[in-house]
């Protein structure tokens, strides 16, 4: 189930805390519902990805300490908390227009394990694809209004956490002198470095001009236009981790990287000032 993994998720709280109502009593419970139904969505497709990659998993230094990988777990074991926890989290849903975003995260996330991860270009669309799901399904449990700058935000700094996690994997393998996923064959390192620089750049972008109209909005809109400086700045720590091959789990990478700890928080709290004040 991941639990580590768990941390993604907080993107259903994006969109509240751009909306500056995330502390209020209504939207703090639904966003923690909705943070609730996608850590029981992404642990059931993580319990599917477990049984379809176990061979694989099973010949990787660290991943064959999985439990189906390493056989203290039987596939239809797996496959059977794959459907307790997907049922559940379809279950714990609210608004009809979350739930069918659960839905499509689930048929999403499982045709990527069961097929569409060995397409090169289509799963790095299909990953990304997973963490824009989070975010507007925060917006949509909470009844809040998305900006087009904030799903473009989120849709391409998605697609730049991806390339950059295929770029770390596939320095990695080189050094290993081996491919363990299949879809990394087909990557040269410079077509990576290309993806990820032009979806850094579109994330710089989208996020500008998403700062300046979130900034238009609220009385402290100085400190949102602050916030973009931090926010580059991440982008660019972000960037060299990846070219150094340490982001082949970015949420490992999160915890480790005390500078993009330090810039994360720098660029929390510039922000949160400028839609809470």
């Amino acid at each position: 189930m991941r639990p580590r993994q768990w941390i993604k998720n907080v993107l259903v709280g994006a969109a509240p805390l751009a909306a500056g109502t995330i502390l209020h009593g209504t939207t703090a419970v639904r966003t923690l519902l909705a943070l609730v139904a996608f850590c029981l969505a992404s642990s059931a497709t993580y319990c599917v990805n477990d049984v379809m990659d176990r061979e694989a998993d099973a010949q990787h230094p660290t991943k064959r300490g999985r439990p189906v990988a390493s056989g203290a777990v039987p596939p239809w074991a797996a496959l059977a908390l794959a459907a307790v926890l997907a049922v559940a989290a379809v279950a714990v849903t609210g608004p009809p227009a979350f739930r069918l975003v659960v839905l499509g995260y689930l048929v999403l996330t499982v045709s990527y394990s069961v097929w569409l991860k060995h397409r090169p270009v289509l799963e790095l669309g299909l990953v990304s694809g997973g963490f824009l799901l989070r975010a507007v399904g925060g917006g949509l449990a909470t009844g809040l209004p998305l900006s087009q700058w904030f799903l473009i935000v989120t849709a391409f700094g998605s697609l730049f956490m991806v390339a950059g996690k295929r770029l770390s994997e596939l320095i990695a393998a080189q050094h290993a002198s081996a491919v363990v996923r299949r879809s990394l064959t087909y990557y040269p390192l410079s077509y990576l470095r290309m993806v990820l620089g032009i979806s850094a750049g579109v994330t710089i972008t989208g996020y500008c001009l998403w700062a300046f109209e979130v900034g238009a909005g609220h009385r402290g809109g100085t400190w949102s236009a602050i916030s973009v400086a931090p926010f580059v700045l991440a982008v660019m720590r972000y960037g060299l981790d990846s070219d150094l091959g340490r982001v082949e789990e970015p949420e490992q990478v999160v915890r480790r990287d005390g500078t993009l700890q330090v810039l994360g928080l720098a660029w929390l709290a510039t922000f949160s000032l400028g839609v809470l004040l």
